[in-house]
C-alpha cells in the first residue's frame, strides 16, 4: 500500500524501459539509442547537461543490448581485451581529458569494440569536440562518432520523474503538489529526487502528510531549495 504518513520504508527505485519518460526534451534521443542498430560505424555520443537522464538512458541501452557498462575513470584497471565482440557503454568520458591513461584505454576499447563487431555508447556533458583530450587519435574518432543530445528537463518530464520518485518511496502525491515543485525545483532529474528524499525526510520526522503547504514551509526554511 502506498504511503502518505510516518512509515520508513525502503526506497525501491524503477530504471528500466517502461521508467523512461518520453518528452519533447528527450524523444530525439531516446528514437535514436533505440534505433542502436542503425548507428554508423556502430558507436553513438550521448550528450546532456547533469541531471538530464543520460545514465538512466545509458542503462535503458545496457539492457536492449546486455551492454557492460563502464565508468570512463575505471578504464584504466579494466580488462579491455575482455570486453572484445561485445557492447559497451562508457559513461563521463569527457571527465578523462587530461588522463593519459584513460584515454588510451578508451581509445584501444574504441578500436576493439569496432574490429570485433560491437557497439559503443559514450556519454558526456558535451560534444566531444569541448571534451579537451589530448590524444589526437582518440580525439579524431570521437569528433567523428555520430552524436545525439539530451535537453534540459521540460516541465512534463520533471512532474513525471518527480510522482515516479514519490511512488519509489510509496507516497501517494497531488497534482497541485507536483505543479508547485515543478516551478520552485532546479531543472535537473538528479535534484528532482534530492527534493523528494527531502520532503520525505521531514514528514517521517514530523509525521506529517506532504501536501502543497507542507513542501512550501520545508522550501521556505531553507536557504538553497531543492537541496
Amino acid at each position: 500500500m502506498a504511503r502518505q504518513l510516518t512509515f520508513d520504508l525502503p526506497v525501491r527505485p524503477a530504471q528500466g524501459r517502461g521508467d523512461f519518460f518520453v518528452t519533447h526534451s528527450n524523444a530525439a534521443a531516446m528514437a535514436t539509442v533505440e534505433g542502436w542498430q542503425g548507428w554508423p560505424n556502430r558507436k553513438l555520443v550521448l550528450a546532456g547537461p547533469e541531471g538530464s537522464g543520460k545514465t538512466h538512458l545509458a542503462l535503458v541501452w545496457a539492457e536492449m543490448t546486455a551492454a557492460r557498462l563502464v565508468a570512463a575513470q575505471d578504464l584504466p584497471d579494466t580488462d579491455i581485451a575482455a570486453l572484445a565482440g561485445q557492447s559497451v557503454v562508457v559513461e563521463d568520458a569527457d571527465r578523462i581529458a587530461g588522463n593519459r591513461r584513460a584515454e588510451e584505454a578508451l581509445f584501444h576499447l574504441h578500436n576493439l569494440i569496432l574490429a570485433e563487431g560491437g557497439h559503443l555508447l559514450v556519454t558526456a556533458r558535451d560534444a566531444p569536440s569541448r571534451w579537451g583530450l589530448d590524444l589526437p587519435d582518440l580525439r579524431s574518432r570521437m569528433e567523428g562518432t555520430t552524436l545525439t543530445r539530451l535537453d534540459a528537463p521540460d516541465d512534463m518530464l520533471l512532474s513525471a520523474v518527480l510522482v515516479k520518485f514519490f511512488d519509489d518511496r510509496q507516497i501517494i502525491v497531488t497534482h497541485p503538489l507536483i505543479t508547485y515543485l515543478v516551478r520552485r525545483m532546479d531543472r535537473s532529474l538528479a535534484q528532482a529526487a534530492l527534493l523528494v528524499g527531502r520532503l520525505d525526510r521531514a514528514a517521517l520526522a514530523e509525521h506529517s502528510p506532504i501536501t502543497r503547504t507542507f513542501a512550501a514551509r520545508i522550501l521556505d526554511n531553507s536557504a538553497e531549495p531543492g537541496t
